[in-house]
């Protein structure tokens, strides 16, 4: 039988308690493999270090079907001070989802968070900072051509206020719209399948900055750019209001295009005290729950992919140098690798509605 969303929600709630306390009882099945239970990808970041250890490896091919490299395929590691290129890791996570037969999502071309040295030396030099604009994603989407299914070409194009574009060294080189065309023209030059996305996060928090959002989407549209997907992070917090996770979706697929629910995580929020969870689970696993029946609701052809942000609560980049919340629990596997309840309902959604 299977189960609704109201009983497989309670279900996972009643798994959370038993794990709080309930020592008596036995221990929950092992979930089936989330990867083969939806018709899309479902995805997960990975760092290249973490593919060393077997047990990490195992359970990531086992339940996962497409890797986003979290950072090592960023200009940030990519392009070296000197004007050359590292590939070692990207090399290496290429690999991996190779061997383990799974899609590679590239991520991501230009971001507006980097500015490296050889870029900053052509700062106000024309054809000569273009030229070298084309030629770095050239180089990086063509090291890939054939096995990187898709790119996130341009990330987080809009500002955190949700009111403009981001002024960043290659708007300004190269064009506050046309930066982002360019990318994507090149990008496609590099690499003719791929699938291109620009991706940006609070489209579900911020309506201004998702209404923004889609104002460039329909300039990049209108221009003629190469544009074939919307990459919506999904970063959230366990309250977010309900309803609007469902509401990007919608707005955003109006435009026919895939969409990549791409960096997924519902964070616990500040002050988590993990020996008293209360309330915050409960509505994080029902967040959860929400987040898939939403991406569910979306037109079959346009679930392009499903990515949550890390494997284990301890590679949450929310615990990490960049994150404040060191007790955070987001993801869908504990520190152990054991599943949990958020990755129950997950497991429910895609049964019922694949």
């Amino acid at each position: 039988m299977r189960l609704t969303r109201r009983s497989a929600i309670a279900s996972a709630l009643a798994l959370s308690a038993c794990g709080q306390g309930a020592k008596s009882q036995p221990a929950p099945a092992p979930i089936p493999p989330l990867k083969s239970l939806a018709r899309f990808p479902i995805g997960c970041c990975v760092q290249e270090r973490w593919l060393q250890e077997p047990d990490y490896a195992d359970l990531l091919a086992e339940q996962f079907s497409q890797l986003t490299a979290e950072w090592e395929m960023k200009m940030e590691y990519i392009l070296r001070e000197d004007g050359g290129f590292q590939f070692d890791r990207p090399d290496s996570i290429a690999l991996f989802a190779k061997a383990r037969g799974m899609a590679l999502h590239g991520h991501t071309l230009v971001w507006y968070a980097g500015e490296p040295e050889p870029f900053k030396k052509l700062d106000g030099k024309g054809a000569a900072f273009a030229n070298a604009y084309r030629n770095y994603i050239l180089a990086v989407v063509g090291r890939y051509k054939g096995q990187a299914r898709s790119w996130d070409v341009v990330n987080e194009p809009i500002t955190d206020d949700g009111e403009r574009l981001r002024e960043s060294l290659w708007s300004r080189n190269v064009g506050l719209d046309d930066h982002i065309i360019r990318a994507l023209e090149h990008a496609r030059e590099a690499d003719p399948a791929a699938a291109l996305f620009i991706n940006d996060y609070h489209l579900e928090l911020k309506p201004n900055k998702r209404a923004t959002f889609m104002r460039l989407v329909e300039r990049l549209l209108k221009r003629g750019a190469p544009l074939d997907g919307l990459g919506t992070q999904t970063h959230i917090d366990y309250d977010l209001p309900e309803g609007a996770v469902g509401a990007a979706l919608k707005d955003l697929a109006s435009f026919g295009l895939p969409i990549h629910l791409s960096e997924l995580d519902i964070s616990l929020g500040d002050r988590f005290v993990p020996a008293l969870p209360g309330d915050r689970v409960k509505r994080q696993i029902a967040k959860y729950a929400e987040v898939a029946e939403a991406f569910m609701a979306l037109p079959e052809r346009q679930r392009f992919a499903f990515t949550v942000w890390g494997l284990r609560d301890s590679d949450t980049w929310l615990r990490g140098p960049s994150g404040q919340r060191p007790t955070d629990q987001p993801l869908l596997f504990d520190d152990a690798g054991q599943a949990k309840p958020t990755a129950r309902v997950l497991a429910d959604a895609f049964s019922r509605r694949a």
